[in-house]
C-alpha cells in the first residue's frame, strides 16, 4: 500500500478557487488511477475526478469545466484545481489511488463554499 495525504480545503465563497494536492508516500502516481472523490453531509460519496496512468482524465458532469485533474510525477503529488465554486461542492474531499494490486485511501480534506 501506499500513503496519501491530501491538503488545500478551506473556507472559500461562492465563485472562488481552491487547489487541492494529494501528496503519495512514495513514487507509484505514473502507474496507478487516482480519483478524486467527494462527500456532502448526509450524501454519499461520489467520484469527482480521475487520471489515468496514460494521463487520461474523466470529470463528473457536476463539475465539468470547472475542475481540473493534473499529475506531477516528481512531486508525487495529484492536484484538482477547483475553480467557480458553488455551495454544493461543499465537502470532504478523498484522494483515492487504485489498481489490481492497491485501493489507497487519504484522510480526505474539507470544502466549504458559503458566504
Amino acid at each position: 500500500q501506499v500513503q496519501l495525504a491530501e491538503s488545500g480545503g478551506g473556507l472559500v465563497q461562492p465563485g472562488g478557487s481552491l487547489r487541492l494536492s494529494c501528496v503519495a508516500s512514495r513514487s507509484i502516481f505514473s502507474i496507478v488511477t487516482v480519483n478524486w472523490y467527494r462527500q456532502a453531509p448526509g450524501k454519499q460519496r461520489e467520484l469527482v475526478a480521475a487520471i489515468t496512468p496514460a494521463g487520461t482524465t474523466t470529470y463528473a458532469d457536476p463539475v465539468k469545466g470547472r475542475f481540473s485533474i493534473s499529475r506531477d510525477n516528481a512531486k508525487n503529488t495529484v492536484y484538482l484545481q477547483m475553480n467557480s465554486l458553488k455551495p454544493e461542492d461543499t465537502g470532504d474531499y478523498y484522494c483515492n489511488a487504485v489498481r489490481f494490486d492497491l485501493n489507497s485511501w487519504g484522510k480526505g480534506t474539507l470544502v466549504t463554499v458559503s458566504s
